[in-house]
This record gives C-alpha cells, sequence and structure tokens, in this order.
C-alpha cells in the first residue's frame, strides 16, 4: 500500500527521471572560396536546455570520391583538439563560442584537394540526441557566378528598364501638355485680337466735299507754280 502511494505521489508531482530529447544542429548547405583563401564553416544547434558546461562539438571530412569520413576536429570538457595527422592539421582553427552554442572552425590556406563534405556533430547533455549536419566544400581558382547573382542583376536590369518607360512617358505627357497648352494661348490670343478689330469697325467714307476742296486747292498750287 506504501508503494502504491508512493508511486502515486511521484506521477501527480511531475518527479519523473529526466529524458534526453532531441538536438537540432545547424550548418550552411554548400560553400565556395579561392585557392590560397581561409573560410569559416558555421555550426551551431538549437536545444530547449541551457547550454551545458559539458557541450560537444566533433567535425568529420569526406573528400569528394571518397566514401570513408575521417575525424579533424573535437571540442570537448572546454578544450579545442585537432587532429595531429590529418589534412588540415596545421590549417585549423576552431573560432566558435560553445557558450553560444557555436562550433564553428576556419579553415586555413585552401588547396583544390580540400574539396569534400564537411560534417558538424554537437551534444548537449542532456540532449543528445540530434541528426548531425553537413556543408559541401566546393574550392576554385575562380568563385563561379552564382545562380542568384544572376538572377539579381536580371530582376535590376529589368526594373531599371521599367523605371526607364515610366520616366519617358511622364516625360512625353509633360511635353505633350506644353504643347497644346501653347497652342491654346495663341488661339486665345488671335481671337481676341479679331475681337477687338471687329468692335472698332470700319474706317468711315471720306466726305467727297472735302475731297473735291483738296483737290481744287492742289490744283492752285500747281497753277501758281507753273506761273512762277
Amino acid at each position: 500500500m506504501l508503494t502504491f502511494l508512493a508511486l502515486a505521489s511521484v506521477v501527480l508531482l511531475g518527479i519523473v527521471p529526466e529524458r534526453s530529447q532531441a538536438i537540432v544542429i545547424y550548418t550552411g548547405w554548400e560553400r565556395h572560396a579561392l585557392v590560397g583563401s581561409d573560410i569559416r564553416l558555421s555550426c551551431s544547434f538549437f536545444s530547449w536546455r541551457w547550454t551545458s558546461e559539458d557541450v560537444t562539438f566533433s567535425w568529420t571530412y569526406r573528400p569528394d570520391g571518397s566514401r570513408d569520413s575521417i575525424s579533424i576536429f573535437h571540442y570537448t570538457g572546454g578544450a579545442a583538439y585537432v587532429d595531429n595527422k590529418g589534412p588540415f592539421r596545421d590549417r585549423l582553427e576552431f573560432v566558435g563560442n560553445p557558450g553560444r552554442r557555436d562550433g564553428s572552425i576556419l579553415l586555413k590556406n585552401l588547396e583544390f584537394a580540400d574539396n569534400g563534405t564537411f560534417t558538424c556533430d554537437a551534444k548537449n547533455p542532456p540532449d543528445i540526441v540530434g541528426r548531425p549536419s553537413s556543408v559541401r566544400l566546393l574550392v576554385f581558382e575562380k568563385v563561379p557566378i552564382q545562380a542568384g547573382v544572376i538572377t539579381g542583376a536580371i530582376i535590376g536590369v529589368v526594373l531599371g528598364l521599367l523605371v526607364l518607360i515610366v520616366v519617358i512617358y511622364y516625360l512625353m505627357r509633360f511635353l505633350v501638355a506644353r504643347r497644346v497648352f501653347s497652342l491654346s494661348v495663341s488661339k486665345h490670343g488671335k481671337k481676341k485680337k479679331e475681337g477687338s478689330q471687329q468692335r472698332q469697325g470700319p474706317a468711315p467714307p471720306a466726305d467727297p466735299s472735302k475731297v473735291k476742296a483738296a483737290a481744287s486747292e492742289k490744283k492752285k498750287q500747281e497753277s501758281r507754280k507753273d506761273k512762277k
């Protein structure tokens, strides 16, 4: 009876032994680099637990064309260990921050032979169940143009053409509106001038008696000149 009550109290109070939970590990998908350059391979993880003092990181490397992986780095107990016989024994540096769940490494002076797949595994006890994550490294003499760069360039050109078309459209509208306004002002001025002339009316006809007197006076002046 006492045993039954003890078990019931454990269930009710939720006092059960802790069980390990899943841990999710993240790396990049693919990295490109030049021969002779350095590159950082990132590795981080998500865990529901606080970062443990016993957190560990492990990196393995599988060269292209090979089925076997070799261990190149391990972090445990607050210390980093680089494999002293592998291809990166003098060219690998730990640049992560375990307290921030960062297990990144830096590969130096890359060579063509470094092409391959790098796999990171992390443990954050009691969270130790998780699937390692891998990133592929491609070393080139010249880094190829990626599809995203080409797509971005195409989008930029298309947007530039659209902006140019819009500018030309509004410029043409402005020029047409200006021309129509000029013609309207010119036509309005001409009508105004014709209207003022119509309001003034035609010049009155000359008086016949005055015209006859002017002609007689002109003849008299001419006859005087002949006598002289």
